[in-house]
Formats: C-alpha cells, sequence, structure tokens
C-alpha cells in the first residue's frame, strides 16, 4: 500500500422522514428531511499527486455506469474549479452499497472525496469552497460531508445544527429494484410553483422512546409513489413489520431501500439473519443509526 495512500468511508444516508413541501418555479421539489448515518457504506481511498482517475471495485462497481457521471469524478472536479492549484489524484471506489438505492451512497461517495481532497491539499471541512463543491455535485452532498445528524431543507442545501440522535440499531433491506429518483418525484405530479401542506420539522427528541414516537407521527411522502412504480417496495415493509422486535418500518429516500429500528442491536441482527434466510436475494444488513463522523463504518451482513 502507497505510503501517501488516504482512506475515507462514505456511510449510508438514511431518511427518517422525509416530507415534500412544494415544487419550486425552476423544477426541483423542495423537502424536510431527518437523516441520520449508517455504520455501513463504500469505501473511497486517494493517493494524491497521481494522473487524476477513478477505478470501481466492490459487489456494486460495475453497476454505477459510465465513470464521467460518477459522482466522485464530478465532486473532484467541481472542488478544482472552486480552488485553484488544488492537487488531485487517483481514487478507487470499492462499492458495497446498491445503486439507485435511496442511500445516497453516490452523494456519500462524493462526499468522501471532498474529504480526501481536503485532507491532501490542507483543507478544512467547514472551508466554503467544498460546499459551494457539494452543492455543485448533487443535493444530497452537502449533508453527507460531516455524515451527522440534521434536519435538512431546501432541496437539501438548507442544513439545520446537527442532532444529538441516540444509537439506532437496525436493518437495511434493498430487493434488488433500482429506482430513479426523478421518476419517483415526476409520480407525485407536483405543478411548477405548487406546495403542499406539510408541517415542518422544528424539534427533533433524543430520548429513545419518544424519538421512536415521533418518528412514527412523521413519514416518507415518496413511498406510495415508488410502490406504484415498484410494489415490491410493499412486500419489503411488510416483511420488516413482521419481525419480531420490530419497532418502526420506512422506506429511504426515493427507494427502494427500507428499514427496520430495533431496540437492540442483537435484536436487529437476528431479524437480518431471519431475514435473508427467506429471501437470499435480497441486499440486507444490520447496523446502527445515528452519527457516522469519526466512526470506522462496521456493519454486520446478514448471510443465508
Amino acid at each position: 500500500m502507497p505510503d501517501r495512500l488516504l482512506i475515507e468511508h462514505a456511510p449510508a444516508k438514511v431518511n427518517l422522514t422525509l416530507r415534500v413541501l412544494g415544487r419550486r418555479p425552476d423544477g426541483y421539489h423542495d423537502i424536510d428531511s431527518l437523516v441520520a448515518f449508517a455504520r455501513i457504506g463504500d469505501r473511497l481511498t486517494l493517493e494524491p499527486g497521481r494522473a487524476f482517475g477513478l477505478d470501481l471495485r466492490g459487489s456494486y462497481g460495475a453497476a454505477t455506469g459510465d465513470l464521467d457521471d460518477n459522482l466522485v469524478v464530478k465532486a473532484a472536479q467541481a472542488l478544482a474549479r472552486e480552488a485553484g492549484g488544488l492537487t488531485l489524484g487517483h481514487f478507487v471506489l470499492d462499492k458495497q452499497l446498491p445503486v439507485a438505492a435511496g442511500l445516497g451512497g453516490g452523494s456519500a461517495d462524493a462526499a468522501a472525496a471532498l474529504r480526501l481532497l481536503a485532507r491532501a491539499n490542507g483543507l478544512a471541512l467547514d472551508d466554503a469552497r467544498l460546499f459551494a463543491a457539494a452543492r455543485a455535485t448533487g443535493a444530497d452532498v452537502p449533508v453527507c460531508l460531516e455524515a451527522r445528524p440534521r434536519v435538512m431543507r431546501g432541496i437539501g442545501d438548507v442544513l439545520h445544527e446537527p442532532v444529538d440522535l441516540p444509537a439506532l440499531p437496525a436493518v437495511l433491506v434493498n430487493p434488488g429494484v433500482a429506482l430513479a429518483t426523478r421518476d419517483i418525484f415526476a409520480r407525485l405530479g407536483l405543478g411548477l410553483g405548487e406546495t403542499r401542506d406539510e408541517p415542518a420539522i422544528d424539534r427533533v427528541p433524543t430520548a429513545p422512546t419518544a424519538l421512536i414516537a415521533f418518528l412514527a407521527s412523521g413519514g416518507n411522502d415518496l413511498e406510495p409513489a415508488a410502490i406504484s412504480i415498484a410494489p415490491i417496495v410493499a412486500d419489503v415493509l411488510a416483511r420488516l413489520r413482521a419481525l419480531a422486535g420490530c419497532r418502526l418500518t420506512r422506506m429511504s429516500g426515493s427507494g427502494a431501500t427500507c428499514f427496520a429500528l430495533f431496540d437492540t442491536a442483537d435484536a436487529a441482527s437476528s431479524a437480518a439473519r431471519q431475514l435473508q434466510e427467506a429471501h437470499p436475494r435480497w441486499w440486507i444488513a444490520s447496523t446502527v443509526l445515528g452519527s457516522a463522523a469519526g466512526d470506522r463504518l462496521a456493519a454486520t451482513l446478514a448471510r443465508p
């Protein structure tokens, strides 16, 4: 391993709640969402000073599409435009998260690329050029920069202060269906300038019981649209609700990944193993949701 090889983890982003507040005149949708990060994700490495490029590896490396469209490449190019004389290098992405899965995997990868370039170039994480590059790369990239629980609004670029959430043991499930975010939002059918009477989050409780109750009172406005395109999402949610010890189920982002929350990591691991035995083709992982900042991402992947 080269001495100057830098490594960053790219944790999965999970939308604990997601409300769509309206569609702006520019066509983008305003949202209100409480997000948390999982101790599972992709891994990105950078060898500074080498010719700029990206290699793809891992379980889902071949599914990420054209390299020129990869958000790691776009993020590096965006930061290079913001910060003159930037030292770039060669990236290697170990892709373990399913793509187009509602887990913000591409955005997390892009944020990891920005953190790596910041380390290689002596930039502080709160450098305004990093945030500008994140915004230019994609709507979910800014919230992935620090990978801390918080409420995000606008198109994902209006970030509130981090929330000190308790650790939330969880099971994540993707049935192998890729859903395009644009298709899900289009299915909502909101006209330009149309708004919805959705309450915005004003306070997030941090005590575990109160937090579960708060989450249960919310929802994901994209669930019905996703189910209309991919009915298997409803089946996944039903299977999760039937697991012993399940406290809450929901789809994350624009799907098709769904999650279930449990009281303990042991209960989540047991539920994941049980579900994997019944559905060996599904991507299933037990993990913990909360803050991934500073954590080494470690999750138990359920095996049949």
